[in-house]
């Protein structure tokens, strides 16, 4: 089976949100225009105080103001396989092995491309 996950750290080393944000719009187009790549995964961290950080927050922001260019966003600490989000991509893109799977990781957030 074809990896459709394409995966970006954006919290290592940390950046600032303009720059996490064009990381996340390169990796967009980048998806939308290769054959077999579906989904972005980010690597976007935790944050220090463990309320989650900044990365964190402009990801889910970011994903939130370009919506309409994805089918769904999976937060990690949901991606399981008893998630109806993760259910319907891993029945739609495949079944692929992902370690994050089953780790409720609220460092990373699943962006599945329209």
């Amino acid at each position: 089976m074809v990896n459709y996950i394409y995966e970006i750290d954006v919290a290592h080393p940390p950046r600032r949100p303009e720059i996490v944000e064009k990381m996340l719009l390169e990796a967009l187009l980048l998806v939308r225009n290769h054959a077999h790549l579906r989904v972005i995964k980010v690597i976007h961290g935790y944050g220090s105080s463990g309320q989650g950080g900044q990365t964190k927050e402009t990801v889910r922001n970011w994903a939130y103001v370009n919506r309409k260019q994805l089918v769904d966003t999976i937060d990690g600490e949901h991606y399981s396989i008893f998630d109806a989000k993760t259910q319907s991509l891993r029945n739609e893109c495949g079944q692929l092995f992902d370690p994050d799977l089953e780790n409720s990781n609220p460092g990373v957030t699943l962006l599945w491309i329209r």
